[in-house]
């Protein structure tokens, strides 16, 4: 059966993109520690991001962060990128070389690097462009599409909007980090406007931010009303995070680490 996010099992869990963090042999080794707890797993793994100009010159270093094992799957592979054309042209080439199960688009990466050439949180200030974006990359690819963004620029609540037009654009899923660019990884997340997204749109959203035990993991579902999370910096520190998880939804007492 195709990959879809709504035949997902539900809650979604999912290990976060970090650059520089969750390439493949870390995605591998985060799938082997949950299989060594629970016979069938839930897993998503979100791939680090990739440069769609890079993608589409062919970069070598590039295409090999692509690479998937199958060892790994489900693996959604995320890319980042201003140019709709490019980035088309990339998720194509990715989805026609790599196959992953889905694709991924960074609207939230807050860095510096990203925001200056308009790539990553930037796009957040650009709905028009962002969405265009979205239409054109699901126009070339038969895999669903997602997008990662932040609460915002500045403001909590440029998200919730933001959804709404990203939704009607086209996209499969949302990933909403708590936080806005201006705060990058600093302070708490604001779990209360991932519920409005949540509410205000159709499609899956998956909450990301400050979750570094089980406990938390269900604390920011209970708190979001989301169809799953992902797990980023929480899972550097605690691998087993995911098996703990996947443990409690099966109904067994979760592993101590």
């Amino acid at each position: 059966m195709p990959f879809s996010w709504k035949n997902q099992k539900s809650p979604i869990v999912a290990l976060s993109p970090m650059a520089d963090m969750t390439d493949a042999p870390f995605g591998k080794i985060i799938r082997e520690v949950v299989l060594r707890y629970v016979s069938e797993s839930r897993l998503v793994i979100f791939r680090e991001m990739i440069s769609s100009e890079a993608v589409t010159r062919g970069n070598e270093k590039t295409l090999a962060m692509a690479k998937i094992p199958d060892s790994e799957r489900p693996v959604v592979q995320q890319i980042f990128g201003a140019k709709p054309e490019v980035m088309a042209k990339a998720a194509k080439l990715v989805a026609d070389k790599f196959h992953p199960e889905a694709i991924d688009i960074n609207m939230g990466c807050p860095v510096y690097k990203m925001t200056s050439s308009f790539n990553g949180a930037a796009l957040m200030k650009d709905a028009e462009l962002a969405t265009k974006i979205v239409r054109e990359v699901k126009a070339v690819v038969d895999i669903p599409v997602s997008v990662k963004m932040r609460a915002g620029w500045s403001d909590h609540k440029e998200c919730i909007e933001f959804a709404k037009l990203i939704e009607e654009a086209g996209a499969d899923l949302i990933t909403v980090h708590g936080r806005t660019k201006a705060q990058a990884y600093s302070g708490l997340a604001n779990r209360e406007v991932v519920a409005r997204v949540k509410e205000s749109v159709s499609i899956p959203v998956l909450y990301n931010g400050d979750i570094f035990t089980w406990e938390d993991y269900f604390k920011a579902l209970d708190e979001t009303g989301c169809d799953g999370a992902l797990i980023g910096r929480g899972a550097l520190g605690n691998p087993w995070i995911f098996a703990q998880i996947e443990q409690q939804l099966a109904g067994a007492a979760p592993m101590e680490v």
